[in-house]
């Protein structure tokens, strides 16, 4: 089968979370001998924001941990669109991509009989709903959502055909536990400041918990404030700012524990939506402990896979527990590890794609495995 996608990155993960999934299930389809083509904007702002800071070190570095992955990178005014789908089987379209694009693409599924998904990641139905209202899926064979809230809420509002509840994942070939690697600190967080959507919880479920237990503790993540810089220090937390995520499972392999702090919109809103980083961090075997976010759609078992803080105290008792207690830890590690390797790899959600392919009107005799 021929899949090409359009995608804001997949080289950039720079404040750019999305990139983790896409780079999966790309390596899960080629593996699979799929033809996968990925075509990002050449002067995307993901990679613009990385390039900026860190130079060209981090393309080659992509290059090097994801050799079977070659992005395809176009000029907008140049993008001859219907010459690169008109002979694929099946065509997505992120929704960061601009409305013009997501429109083009759509028209020309009337004159080409490949299976058309437009995929959403973020909270932006909910949170910027006229934006998202700016594009046109009329052609669209429907929508993949993250979670099952999201596809509702583009049934409910008449914007899609049909949708379908399409979870992120771990790529579980790169995301798995690293027995070779000791623990060297205590606690590590992985995630950006962003724009003020968990500030608070940061505080109450990060922040203060660490300074109180004197924790040696890291934080890796992009767009922080001097604000933020300064409370972290404060709290004795060693910022370290953005990290490939290709190397996230060696640093949690060198600490004890870490946590989950979702932002608001998605534990206010769009429950059941835990996003990529919980998924990863149960991958490498972890323990993991969450702030309150609802997992409506049952993908984990609470209390059994990870632990679970109401607020801010009980974060405290549940580091604490857990760094006193080796084994406690290792027991929700490998239950968590277990429930992700059974139900939450690219594996299945490549599984779950070709699946709702096969739903779809196909083109003469695509071979679908």
């Amino acid at each position: 089968m021929k899949v090409i996608m359009f995608y804001h990155s997949m080289v950039s993960d720079w404040n750019h979370g999305n990139a983790h999934f896409l780079r999966g299930i790309v390596s899960e389809l080629a593996l699979r001998g799929h033809q996968v083509e990925v075509y990002e904007a050449r002067h995307n702002w993901s990679l613009g924001n990385l390039r900026q800071e860190h130079g060209d070190a981090p393309v080659r570095d992509f290059a090097k941990a994801y050799p079977e992955l070659k992005p395809r990178f176009y000029d907008n005014a140049t993008l001859d669109a219907e010459a690169i789908v008109a002979d694929a089987d099946l065509v997505i379209v992120h929704e960061w991509n601009q409305p013009e694009l997501v429109a083009k693409i759509g028209k020309l599924r009337k004159k080409h009989p490949f299976r058309l998904l437009f995929h959403d990641t973020h909270h932006r139905l909910v949170t910027a709903p006229e934006q998202m209202f700016a594009y046109d899926l009329s052609h669209y064979d429907g929508v993949l959502a993250f979670g099952a809230v999201l596809r509702d809420l583009y049934l409910a509002r008449g914007l899609a055909k049909r949708a379908w509840t399409w979870h992120e994942a771990a790529d579980t070939r790169r995301f798995h536990p690293r027995p070779d690697l000791e623990a060297e600190a205590d606690l590590v967080w992985i995630g950006n400041w962003g724009d003020e959507e968990r500030t608070e919880e940061l505080h109450e479920f990060l922040i203060r918990p660490v300074r109180e237990l004197g924790l040696r503790a890291s934080v890796y993540g992009v767009r922080y404030p001097e604000k933020a810089k300064a409370a972290l220090c404060r709290a004795g937390i060693v910022y370290r700012g953005w990290l490939p995520n290709f190397m996230v499972p060696e640093v949690f392999a060198r600490h004890r524990v870490t946590v989950h702090v979702p932002r608001r919109p998605y534990v206010r809103a769009l429950p059941g939506i835990p996003t990529i980083r919980p998924f990863e961090a149960l991958a490498c075997g972890i323990p993991l402990v969450c702030a309150p976010w609802d997992d409506a759609e049952k993908l984990f078992a609470p209390g059994r896979d990870y632990l679970t803080a109401g607020d801010g105290n009980e974060m405290k008792a549940c580091l604490a527990r857990l760094l006193a207690d080796a084994d406690a830890g290792r027991t929700i590690a490998a239950r968590g590890l277990g429930t992700l390797r059974g139900k939450h790899t690219c594996a299945h959600r490549v599984d779950e794609l070709l699946k709702i392919c096969g739903q779809l009107r196909p083109k003469a005799s695509p071979v679908l495995s």
